[in-house]
Order: structure tokens, then sequence, then C-alpha cells
């Protein structure tokens, strides 16, 4: 390019001496150096007006003829669009193998903007969520998807858990959501039938239910008979007394398996939490202490601990059952002659109720598993301290009704921590006055 400049500039002044030359006999240098600018002007001029023939109207043509720098000009542009139309090609094919994938799945697909207005969405989509390419493109995603469980979902940003709904369109589809962000602040929203999986899980449910109901009676005819016979012990052979205390440990323990079980279906089943009645939280542990006390039979030291004074909505029996399966779970495996506090305190914008100990610990590796059912880090303590394997399961169903979490942090050796976490709606009180008391109690 740099020998094409010098080329221009030798032929500018070529042309420039030719007009001085035809100039100087007639002493009008001046006019001969004009004729000679303008004549290269025009030449300009000519190029500049085939460039703009040629990008206007013949953009897909072979460039206007031309020689020098105009010549090589002419030759990269072309050269440059022929890589931009390439480049474009490859786009919209690509975007033509994703719309065409996007169209063969089975799930629904919609694409957000920053703003949240629906761009693009597969058939599946139109299907499952009914939209409408005349209407609705265009149109924000809440106004189409209005249940208010969803906005907020939408609004909350926080995707890392799906959503499960009913489908605007017919209310006996089950549908799951899943949104993902990505580019500027856009949003994928995925929403997949799982009708089938949901009514699978409706039958688990009510059969576990109806078997652990079943199981009731015979269990307490069982262990009606066993309790006699246990009275008569000392009329039977040893051999046989105590088979009857061994068989009354184990229809014990099916009978609280069963009274679990029916308890966690019902949880499952029934998601509303609407008892919001004003609970205490210093009356209820110090209830569920005692309680504790009575199981440990003085192996442990249990301590109540109340940093906020704020009260708590929600089922009295519920959260009472979910704190003590907390502190039986660390009277049964935090060992003798440990420490176990259980507390009530403020917990980033709401409160936690926690249940800390200093015994064992427990390995990182299997805390995501803790509150699946019938899960045991250690199969055989676990059966010998007489637990189901239900208690965390039904710990964490009593939270996701009542808006809240389960927070468990431990490790090997250094103790557990078992937090249940209540959002600032599901407290009574002013948090302001809280802050001031404990301030007050510090300075004392």
């Amino acid at each position: 390019m740099g020998r094409l400049w010098r080329r221009e500039l030798w032929r500018l002044a070529a042309l420039l001496a030719v007009g001085l030359l035809i100039g100087w006999p007639f002493g009008a240098i001046g006019y001969g150096l004009a004729t000679a600018l303008a004549l290269y002007l025009a030449y300009q001029l000519r190029q500049l007006h085939a460039l703009q023939e040629w990008l206007t109207h013949h953009p897909h043509d072979e460039p206007p003829a031309a020689s020098g720098l105009w010549g090589e000009l002419f030759d990269r542009l072309y050269r440059y669009q022929k890589g931009q139309r390439l480049t474009q090609r490859r786009l919209r094919d690509t975007l033509r193998r994703i719309q065409e994938s996007s169209e063969a799945m089975r799930d629904s697909v919609v694409m957000l903007d920053r703003h949240g207005d629906m761009e693009w969405w597969n058939s599946a989509a139109e299907r499952m969520l009914g939209l409408q390419p005349a209407h609705d493109r265009g149109q924000h995603i809440t106004n189409l998807l209005r249940d208010p469980r969803f906005v907020d979902y939408f609004h909350a940003r926080d995707y890392r858990e799906p959503l499960t709904l009913s489908s605007p369109i017919d209310e006996q589809m089950i549908l799951q959501f899943q949104i993902t962000l990505y580019g500027d602040d856009e949003r994928l929203v995925m929403a997949r039938d799982i009708t089938r999986l949901h009514r699978l899980e409706q039958m688990r449910r009510d059969f576990v239910a109806n078997v652990s109901h079943e199981l009731r009676t015979p269990l307490t005819v069982l262990a009606g008979y066993l309790e006699t016979y246990g009275d008569m012990a000392d009329q039977l052979p040893p051999r046989l007394g105590r088979g009857i205390v061994q068989m009354q440990s184990q229809a014990e323990r099916m009978q609280n398996l069963v009274n679990d079980l029916l308890l966690l279906s019902r949880l499952e089943i029934d998601q509303g939490g609407q008892d919001d009645a004003r609970l205490d939280p210093a009356s209820l542990l110090d209830t569920v202490r005692r309680d504790a006390e009575a199981l440990s039979a003085g192996r442990q030291r249990l301590e109540v601990s109340i940093e906020d004074v704020r009260g708590l909505l929600g089922s009295e029996k519920e959260i009472h059952s979910a704190v003590s399966n907390l502190a039986f779970n660390a009277v049964r495996y935090a060992g003798d002659d440990s420490r176990i506090v259980l507390r009530w305190r403020p917990w980033q914008d709401g409160a936690c109720l926690e249940v800390e100990d200093d015994g064992e610990g427990i390995d990182p590796l299997h805390i995501p598993r803790l509150t699946e059912r019938f899960y045991r880090v250690d199969k055989g303590r676990s059966t010998a301290t007489g637990g189901t394997g239900l208690g965390l399961a039904i710990v964490k169903h009593v939270l996701l009704r009542h808006d809240a979490r389960l927070e468990i942090d431990s490790r090997l050796g250094e103790g557990a921590t078992f937090r249940c976490v209540f959002p600032a709606h599901r407290l009574v009180g002013d948090r302001a006055t809280a802050d001031s008391r404990r301030a007050g109690a510090g300075e004392s």
C-alpha cells in the first residue's frame, strides 16, 4: 500500500509539472497548475462516483476496473465483502441449525431480551404455553405467565432450583421451568413436561401414606400384646423374656417409623403451611431442651441461647417437630460429654433456629445427601441409636412449607451446626429493638 501511495504522489507531481510547462511559455503558470489540479480532481471524483454506484446498485458484482490506489481499494473492498457474505452465510446456517434443533426438542424454549420481552420460541412453547407468533412476540414474559409464583421466581434472579407449575392453558399439564441468564442480561426460559413424573410421585406418596396408615393397626395390636407379655416377664422363661423385650424395642421402632412416614407424607401432600400462629422461640427451644435432656439421660450438656427478641410465624407443631429432630439427632450422634446449644438469633435479613454441638462432626462429603430419606452416614451406628432415617427429610419439608431453608456446617472432629433460616416476613417484632436490646446486654 505504501508503494501505491508513492506512485500516486509521483503521478500528481508529474501532472503538476506538465501544467507548469504548458503555462510557462504563456506566462500563466497559475492557470497551468490549476488546470492540472482540476484534471486530477475530476479523475478522483470519477472514481468516487464509480465506487458509490458499485456499493449502492451492484454490491455483489465485480468491482469497477481501475488501476493504482483505486484499483487496490476496489479489490480490498470486494474481498472484504466476500468475507462478510461468507461469515453471514455461516451465521445464518448456524442459526438455522439451532432453530431446527430447538424445534425438534420436546421441551419449550423461549428466548427473552434484557427487558424480559419474548424474541423467539419453538413450537413446543406454543403447544405448552399457548404462545402465538402473531400476537405475543415482543410481549413481556410475565404478561403471558401471570402466576405469582412464576413472577416472583422471574424477578428473584435466583435460578439454581427449577420451578414447578401447571401449564397456563392446561391445568392437568405439569411443567418444570428453568431460567438461564446469558449474554447482555438476556434469559433463556425452558419448560419441561413432567406430568408423568408428577403423577408417579403422587402415586408414590399415596402408596407410602396408605401403607403406613394400614400398618398402624396391626402394629398397635402387636405392641399391646407385647406390653402385656412384658408385664408378665417374671412368669416367663428367661430366654422368652429376653425375646419379648427385643420385640418390644423393634415394635416401638416400627411405630416411630410409621409415624414419621405419615408425617412426611402429609407434609409433602399439603404444601400450604397455612398455620401462621405467632410462636415464642424461647419457649419452643426450652421445651425441646427438656425433651432432649430426657433422651440424653445426662450424657450431654444442653443449653438454650436467645439472641433475638422477635417472634416467629408458623405452625408450632411442625416447627417443634423440626427442631426436635435436629436436637435428638445431636443427642444420638454427638457423643458423650458433648455440649449441645439450641439457639435463636438473627441471620442475614431474617433469623434462624440453630442446633450446634461440639461432637464428632460429619464429613462434608455426606452433607448434600443428609436430607434424603433413609440416608445414613453410618448405617450400623444409626440403627443402634434407634433413628428412622427420616428426621432431616421431615425438617426439610417443614422448612419448605415455611419459606425457610436448612443450612448444615460441619467437619470431622469439629462438631456440627444445623441452621433453620427463616425469611424476614416470617418474623414478628422490631429488628431495631432486638439490636438495641442485644447491645444493652453486651454493655452490661
